[in-house]
């Protein structure tokens, strides 16, 4: 499976492509940053933050684009641009009919690190480890991008079997 992570900020958005299957040894695809200028007014740097995604969708081509779920912060204005730049991704994706998933940042670190409440450096050191990358990708944000695909690839068997156990749950309920 490959998953485009995308870790979303106005100002940094991070992104990451990850090929692998649960239980099996990860490979790095793609790692970085789509940047945009804070001085620019908020119209232009959706845009350039869905023209990097949609450069980012074109080249590697992912199954499943796993995006952070915006959390409430004390920063209003921080978390109406991360809303804005998840909102972007979300729908670069949909437009392409690739299948999106949301985690949480407490979901994603305790996936990569086993502790919900990591760090960024605990995340970036087990992300390194993880798929044997000789340092952590720089800036943070690609490294959040990259457990984001980990996270993502890891969860989403359990996940689908949970989805499958309900429905089938469902439908023998509307037969009896």
């Amino acid at each position: 499976m490959r998953v485009l992570g995308v870790d979303p900020g106005l100002t940094r958005c991070g992104v990451g492509v990850v090929d692998g299957v649960a239980g099996r040894p990860l490979t790095m695809v793609g790692v970085g940053v789509v940047r945009t200028p804070a001085d620019a007014d908020l119209g232009h740097r959706l845009i350039a933050v869905e023209q990097g995604l949609e450069q980012w969708l074109d080249e590697h081509r992912p199954e499943c684009v796993a995006v952070e779920r915006v959390f409430s912060q004390h920063n209003v204005r921080t978390v109406m641009g991360t809303a804005q730049a998840s909102a972007v991704a979300i729908l670069c994706a949909t437009r392409r009919g690739i299948p999106v998933a949301l985690h949480t940042p407490s979901e994603v670190k305790a996936a990569v690190t086993g502790s919900g409440r990591a760090d960024k450096a605990q995340v970036g050191a087990m992300v390194t480890r993880l798929l044997r990358l000789a340092a952590p990708p720089k800036p943070a944000d690609a490294a959040d991008a990259l457990a984001l695909a980990i996270c993502h690839i890891w969860r989403a068997p359990a996940q689908n079997r949970l989805q499958q156990a309900v429905a089938l749950h469902a439908s023998k309920g509307r037969t009896t």
